[in-house]
């Protein structure tokens, strides 16, 4: 960033669409930044409650850990999520066809958080420098 555009070969109109278009552009990225910053508020909010269900093993072998309904067999039976080792009943997670399991709701938007951040990318690079 910090460049200066130089619009001074451009007619009036072909210069105030191209500061239209890159202010369309500052707007999305703020929207953008907002979303995932919500998103991080509510998996901070989900794990602090995940982590008080974690001490109570006995809860989680009977409740869903994130809706708290009992699992029944064929109703609402319970799935352990990849990612965290919870069990979550059907509707507080998705089956994730890459790793062939299944994924909760929580550990799913920690990774639509990863990716829309690029965490992934400077984790990658971190980890390959080691500095």
């Amino acid at each position: 960033m910090g460049k200066k555009l130089d619009l001074s070969k451009l007619t009036d109109e072909e210069a105030q669409h191209v500061l239209e278009v890159v202010q369309r552009d500052f707007d999305l990225r703020r929207k953008e930044e907002e979303r995932l910053e919500a998103l991080k508020g509510k998996i901070k909010k989900e794990s602090s409650k995940r982590e008080l269900l974690s001490d109570t093993a006995h809860l989680n072998e009977t409740h869903c850990a994130r809706c708290l309904q009992p699992y029944q067999l064929l109703v609402n039976s319970k799935r352990q999520c990849l990612e965290c080792g919870l069990f979550t009943c059907k509707s507080c997670g998705r089956v994730h066809p890459e790793e062939q399991g299944w994924i909760c709701d929580p550990c799913h938007l920690a990774r639509v958080v990863k990716i829309g951040s690029l965490e992934w990318y400077y984790e990658h690079v971190k980890a390959r420098f080691k500095r």
